[in-house]
């Protein structure tokens, strides 16, 4: 039995910006089995019909509410789902009302939270790459070295912005040295640390026993 899967949108727009006028499209479905992947956008519609690795079918179909631009679209699959950034062909501030033609309401289309910003609030949103790659679980992260590696795969903690903590020993060993914490206090002094040892609840001094009569 061919299924819905859940699809997601949010929109971007621009009256002098024709990169800006984008609609942000996912087909939240993890484990598509790429093999069977079945899409084609057109000007004023999108298909799509998948089968997952556990077997299961899902399609869609959906015309829009404007026109589109398919050549100027692209699309990203990963475990997760299908992404999609596809470019409005009216350059325009305005938001499109809806994203489909028919005014009807789809249970599995539904409004991204995770992008979606108001109209008069689009000024300064720093967009995400489109064709971001897929890290599969953080595993494009080096792997953070494996079990018991410690964090060698972020390069010695090198990865950091450039931090040279060779140098930076170095230099602090010039000024004296590392500061000892050892006996300091939670504002960092030894006074604090008397401080706290005087209000110490520990046991009390043993007192000297009675010689035996």
């Amino acid at each position: 039995m061919v299924q819905h899967p859940e699809v997601l949108w949010a929109q971007r727009s621009s009256s002098t910006d024709e990169n800006k006028n984008i609609l942000y499209v996912t087909v939240n479905l993890p484990d598509i089995d790429p093999s069977s992947l079945e899409y084609n956008l057109t000007s004023t519609s999108v298909h799509f019909k998948a089968k997952t690795l556990q077997d299961k079918e899902y399609a869609f179909d959906l015309d829009f509410l404007h026109e589109v631009v398919p050549e100027k679209s692209t699309k990203r699959l990963n475990s997760r789902d299908l992404s999609l950034v596809i470019r409005k062909k009216d350059v325009e501030l305005e938001y499109w009302s809806r994203l489909t033609k028919e005014k009807v309401k789809n249970a599995f289309l539904k409004t991204d939270f995770s992008k979606w910003v108001d109209e008069d609030e689009q000024d300064g949103i720093v967009e995400e790459v489109a064709d971001e790659p897929d890290f599969g679980g953080m595993g494009g992260m080096g792997g953070m070295g494996g079990p018991g590696g410690g964090m060698g795969g972020m390069g010695g903690m090198g990865g950091m912005g450039g931090m040279d903590f060779e140098k930076m020993m170095a230099q602090m060993g010039g000024a004296g040295g590392l500061p000892d914490f050892g006996n300091a206090g939670p504002s960092g002094s030894a006074e604090d640390a008397d401080d706290d040892d005087s209000d110490d609840d520990g046991p009390p001094p043993l007192e000297d026993a009675e010689p035996a009569k």
